[in-house]
């Protein structure tokens, strides 16, 4: 099982030196950044970072094409590879409140996440991006005019969704379900899976499985499940009812995302039984979160992914995530 680490993207450009010096202290085999709108879209992040992290993988968690365009991130994507010591991936998303910041929404969010996937594969690898797609068109003369990446670049696909997980299985690497602990979702999702693994004439399991969400570690175990609770109760209200295998009141879930709105957290979190936390983060002492890291391994998850804000202080929770969590990690399950 791999481990990685993903970063919001709110921060000074010596803050993102300074924490990519941190996590290239320890073994963290991945270093993801997000792409929120409407913090810092994930290249600039990385390629500060890039040079001060030695042996992880790099790359953004993830980015949805109906914002950025295909061609803008294949170029970036060739940037990051020219500096990215231990390798990059590419995670693409239909992307979520698209609306909320004035981008359009996807009419055909599955087959654009398709073309665009050809789009960039074909720049990244010195071909023509030439498409007349029902999303994307691109004239046939379009080549990247830059330095391509010599090795091929990972694809992963971030959803909850089974149709976009199928065409995972058929065309990407990995699959993410972000904002989720949930072994059962994994489990949910494996199946769509490898349904698309099939019809590309893959072999099954081929497709990895990573799971990422709000991470709080600390000694402390009380105060880093209440941090926990505070900063889930921020997308719990939207990603629950995402996951099918969860049964929780719909009545719940709109209380927590109307006392969010109304700057209530205290009361928010309050709604979040320990069950619902352990679905939806990663929370408590080292020893908590090596429970839910070997729940994963059992559901067949490849990669684990440690989400913002990592401790009480991010110092602190960084420092026993590589000290104390990921030097534990099962071994064995590295699909993808």
């Amino acid at each position: 099982m791999l481990a990685s680490i993903a970063f919001q993207t709110d921060k000074s450009p010596a803050d993102y030196v300074r924490l990519a010096q941190l996590v290239n202290r320890y073994p963290f085999d991945v270093v993801s950044v997000y792409c929120d709108a409407p913090f810092h879209p994930s290249y600039g992040p990385l390629l500060l970072m890039a040079p001060h992290i030695k042996r992880a993988r790099l790359g953004p968690a993830a980015v949805s094409p109906f914002r950025i365009h295909p061609i803008d991130i294949a170029a970036n994507t060739a940037l990051l590879a020219g500096l990215a010591q231990g390798g990059v991936y590419l995670g693409l998303a239909r992307g979520a409140w698209l609306s909320d910041h004035g981008i359009e929404e996807p009419d055909q969010p599955i087959q654009g996440i398709r073309e665009a996937a050809s789009i960039i594969r074909a720049l990244l690898s010195g071909g023509s991006a030439g498409l007349e797609g029902r999303v994307f068109n691109i004239a046939p003369h379009v080549r990247a005019p830059y330095p391509l990446p010599e090795r091929e670049i990972p694809l992963m696909i971030g959803t909850w969704g089974k149709r976009l997980a199928r065409l995972a299985g058929e065309i990407a690497n990995e699959v993410k379900i972000g904002g989720s602990a949930n072994p059962e979702m994994a489990k949910y999702l494996r199946n769509a899976i490898t349904q698309g693994e099939l019809l590309a004439g893959r072999e099954p399991g081929s497709v990895g499985i990573v799971v990422g969400a709000v991470t709080v570690v600390d000694e402390d175990r009380a105060a880093a499940r209440k941090k926990a609770r505070r900063e889930a109760a921020l997308y719990l209200p939207v990603v629950a009812k995402l996951d099918p295998t969860v049964d929780i009141d719909q009545e719940l879930l709109d209380r927590m995302a109307k006392l969010v709105v109304e700057a209530e957290p205290a009361a928010a979190e309050k709604l979040i039984s320990d069950e619902l936390l352990d679905r939806f983060a990663f929370s408590g002492t080292p020893s908590d979160l090596l429970d839910q890291v070997h729940a994963l391994a059992d559901a067949g998850v490849s990669r684990v992914e440690f989400g913002t804000p990592h401790g009480l202080q991010a110092e602190i929770g960084i420092r026993l995530l590589g000290e104390q969590v990921i030097p534990q990690f099962p071994q064995g399950i590295a699909a993808g």
